[in-house]
Order: C-alpha cells, then structure tokens, then sequence
C-alpha cells in the first residue's frame, strides 16, 4: 500500500473491561504474534489472526473476521445474492499471491445478512457467514472480541484496519498481496455527519474513522474486514469496513458499520459458542459533543464537489 492505505500507528493502551459471560470472552481478541508498537505496511503473519479473505470462483472479493469456530463476520453489501455455492472462506492467510503455510480454507452453509440492510443507504451493513464446520485455533486464526453495546469509541481512539484491497481506488495490491494493515484515528459521528453532508447519511450504526487530511483509508476489496482498537492486551472489533467518499479522500474518513449496535442481533443467530463481546471504554471525554456543522472547518474540498459528480465507494 502506498500513502492512500499505508498501515501504521501508534498503539494506545486502554483499561481493560471485558464483559464475561459468553465463552469466547475468555480467548477471543489475542494475537499472540502482534507485538510491534508501531507497524509498517505490510502485515506481519499471525499479527491479525482473525482476518478472513472471502473468496469465489473471481478470487478474493471482500474480507471478514472471525468470532468463534464456525462464523465469520462481514459486510451485507459483499453478498447481493446468498448463494453459497462457489464461496470459501480463508483464515490464517497472509498472501493472495504467494504459499500460506499457515491458512486453512472452508466452505460457507450459511449466510445471514441483517433483515435490515439498506442497500441505498448502507444502512445496517453487517452479515454473518457459518463455515461448514469448526476451526482449529493457532497462533495464527484466532477469534476477535466483538465492541459489546455499551462500548464508547471517542474521537481519536487509535484503531487498526486490515484487508487485501486495492492500494488507491483502481489500483490493486500488488503481487505478491501481502495483507496490509493501517492505522486510523475515530472521527465522531456528528463530525462525520457534517463532512458526509450532501452525500450520504451517517446513523448511529456507523462509526467513522480516518485522517481529515486524507491519505489512510480502507479502499475497494477491504469491505467487510474489521477495524480493531486495542485494551490492555485483547483486541475489539468496533466496525466493519463498509463504504466511503473514493479512498483516502480528505475530509472523508472510511464509514464502517459500528458492532457494538449489534450484539443482540448476533447473538440471536449464533445459539452456541456466542461469540466474546467486551466493554471497549474510551478514557477522557468525548470532544465530539461539541462540534456544530457549521463551527467546523473542513476546508473547501468538501463543499466544492458537486454530489451529482461523486460517488460513494462501497468498500
């Protein structure tokens, strides 16, 4: 990845919360081989252990990750049809292009998209896959915790994208498709609903994260991969990659579907093994209390683009 989707950050240490009661809570969120504090591009293996890449007889088409054993989280906007027919389901993959010594492939019997999708609005942009059967968890396929529904995400708290996509919009990931990873700060929804004026609606089933200045982002081919914060040691899945205004665009942070809102849902589909769902807690105050349309400087690009010339990219 180049500047438009270049992975890399800060790691900030939160106190940990975790919600018991479900029994992934007690092994979801760890990456026993992510030890860096600030990475680079290219993903080390095993450091997103939870990472899937979904794939048809195209190739890779959209990411996910994995909550328990037998499901995969991910994007409704990935599945216009639910046909499981030629759909696989990697994990433990690093390349696209290249041998993966530690990846185990599964076929797909399910797909439950959320009954409420909109597909215009991008509303409720979440979807479950069940693998035909369990997993083996190693170092290097884990479950992620999922933001339990009372998690608070405030503006600025570090978080981390992963996923196959394109490098800028149109540009693939070069051979050999390393997995690559970047880190984005959470931008607020009011914030976020005020710099998406005019071009799409931001509801509290989103949350938004990304540089104003541009040039980190989630791009074509990342849909439906998870954005991650980390607590003490364990990993939280706040969002799923759903869509955005291109890549990287400044005053345009990456609009992901926010898990926490979701807990109920998922745990009405999943009856057994549920998955881990954790209290992710933000320290400070939330600053984006205070931002007014109006009072925000977002510059001129934003208001300069005729909404009839852009368009919005899902993920």
């Amino acid at each position: 990845m180049e500047s438009g989707w270049a992975l890399c950050a800060v790691v900030v240490a939160l106190t940990c919360m975790g919600k018991g009661g479900h029994s992934q809570a007690n092994v979801c969120g760890i990456a026993s081989l992510n030890t860096k504090i600030v990475g680079g591009q290219d993903a080390v293996a095993g450091s997103w252990p939870w990472q899937a890449s979904l794939q048809n007889s195209n190739g890779h088409f959209c990411g996910g990750s994995l909550i328990n054993q037998e499901w995969v989280l991910t994007a409704a906007h990935c599945f216009p049809s639910t046909s499981t027919a030629d759909l696989l389901v990697y994990l433990g993959r690093q390349y696209q292009q290249s041998i993966n010594p530690n990846e185990v492939s599964q076929m797909v019997s399910q797909i439950i998209c959320n009954p409420n999708y909109n597909s215009a609005t991008s509303d409720n942009d979440i979807c479950l896959l069940k693998l035909s059967s369990p997993v083996t968890f190693t170092d290097y396929i884990q479950p992620v915790c999922l933001a339990a529904v009372d998690s608070t995400f405030y503006t600025g708290t570090t978080s981390w994208v992963t996923g196959w996509g394109d490098i800028n919009s149109g540009v693939p990931l070069p051979s050999p498709g390393t997995l690559q990873e970047v880190t984005v700060p959470v931008v607020g929804n009011r914030e976020c609903s005020c710099l998406y004026t005019g071009f799409s609606s931001i509801t509290n089933n989103m949350i938004c994260a990304g540089l104003l200045s541009g040039g980190q982002d989630a791009c074509q081919g990342d849909s439906g991969g998870p954005i991650v914060s980390e607590q003490g040691q364990i990993w939280i899945q706040s969002g799923v990659v759903s869509f955005g205004q291109g890549c990287a665009a400044a005053n345009f942070p990456g609009v992901y579907t926010r898990v926490s809102q979701y807990q109920t849902w998922i745990n009405s589909q999943i009856s057994t093994d549920q998955p881990g769902f954790v209290t992710f807690s933000s320290s400070g105050t939330d600053s984006d209390l205070n931002v007014t349309c109006n009072a925000l400087s977002t510059g001129t690009t934003l208001f300069s683009l005729s909404p009839i010339l852009v368009s919005l990219y899902l993920f």
